[in-house]
């Protein structure tokens, strides 16, 4: 089997798992929607290729998914590098995303925290800083959610131990999100 029929395989593997968190992504699409239309925002944070991927989540709000709507709120915690190397600097890159969900984070919000082994220091403070301001929060973890497995609102958790095809998960969980909410947003209800 060649390489890439390998990977065709682990990923539809992968995606026929993930039919059991359905239910979760509902609910936190439902607070995902609330949440903006309320006159929230987003906060979103990951780290590596998460980050890229919140980034991409990040900008479907506040540009637009499919088709022409008002901008909403959501903020990629990892775009700014100034303020990033600061915090690090200053606090420690365990503090990166933490730090600015006490600074931007209000009830009514909603933290959307990225990791594929559910383990990185500055995801689980940024998780706990989101419990401690009132934020609420949803996970996409991957494995067996790691330590931050409880932490979150909502946590939809990708089974598997490859990041990649824990990654790809996380990107089809994002896009559908999207496409969950991006009807309400249309229509303001």
């Amino acid at each position: 089997m060649s390489t890439f029929e390998k990977a065709r395989a682990a990923a539809l593997e992968t995606l026929e798992a993930m039919k059991p968190l359905e239910p979760v992504l509902e609910r936190a699409a439902r607070r995902v929607g609330d949440c903006l239309i309320g006159g929230g925002k987003l906060l979103v944070c990951g780290n590596g290729g998460s980050a890229a991927d919140g980034a991409d989540f990040a900008t479907e709000f506040t540009c637009r998914f499919v088709s022409d709507r008002r901008p909403f709120p959501a903020v990629n915690l990892s775009a700014c590098g100034s303020l990033t190397t600061a915090i690090g600097n200053d606090y420690g890159f365990d503090q990166v995303f933490a730090r600015q969900v006490r600074g931007f984070g209000r009830p009514g919000d909603v933290l959307v925290a990225l990791s594929t082994s559910g383990n990185s220091p500055n995801i689980l403070a940024a998780l706990q800083e989101a419990r401690d301001c009132g934020v609420a929060s949803l996970a996409l973890l991957g494995r067996d959610g790691g330590h931050a497995r409880g932490l979150a609102s909502e946590e939809l958790i990708v089974p598997g131990t490859a990041t990649a095809r824990i990654q790809e998960g996380h990107k089809f969980l994002l896009h559908v999100l999207c496409e969950m909410v991006e009807g309400r947003l249309q229509t303001g209800a």
